[in-house]
């Protein structure tokens, strides 16, 4: 199961086709659309990296301007990556994109039956991911 999911996944984060970032940093970029403002080691903690690994997977984000540092208005010596408006944009283009793929391959390749399955299949996956 965690194999088919990984791969489902990498299908699904590649059909938005973004030839500039890695994958790596589009699961960023989607974590941060959900999130207001997190710290580098938060993100590498949310996505099971080392901290390292992370400021390297960001870097483009913040050289490209899809991600900034802002100062956390709680306590001013951690910064927070934020979404630029652009960023912002970058994630709606491309959860639209995901989001109509996985509509067509369902539709292409599934039955309706096959389709209320993987609906119900979803309640119960739904709740593993639940704390």
């Amino acid at each position: 199961m965690r194999a088919v999911i990984g791969r489902l996944r990498r299908r699904i984060l590649g059909a938005a086709e973004a030839d500039d970032i890695t994958l790596g940093q589009v699961s960023v970029l989607t974590r941060l659309a959900d999130r207001a403002g997190v710290t580098v080691s938060d993100l590498a903690a949310s996505e099971g990296m080392r901290h390292q690994s992370m400021t390297a997977t960001v870097a483009p984000l913040l050289a490209s301007g899809l991600v900034e540092r802002r100062r956390d208005p709680h306590d001013g010596r951690r910064l927070l990556l934020v979404l630029t408006p652009a960023g912002r944009r970058r994630v709606v283009e491309g959860r639209q994109a995901r989001q109509e793929w996985l509509a067509g391959q369902l539709e292409e390749k599934c039955t309706e039956e096959e389709r209320r399955t993987v609906i119900e299949a979803m309640t119960v996956l739904e709740r593993l991911t639940r704390d």
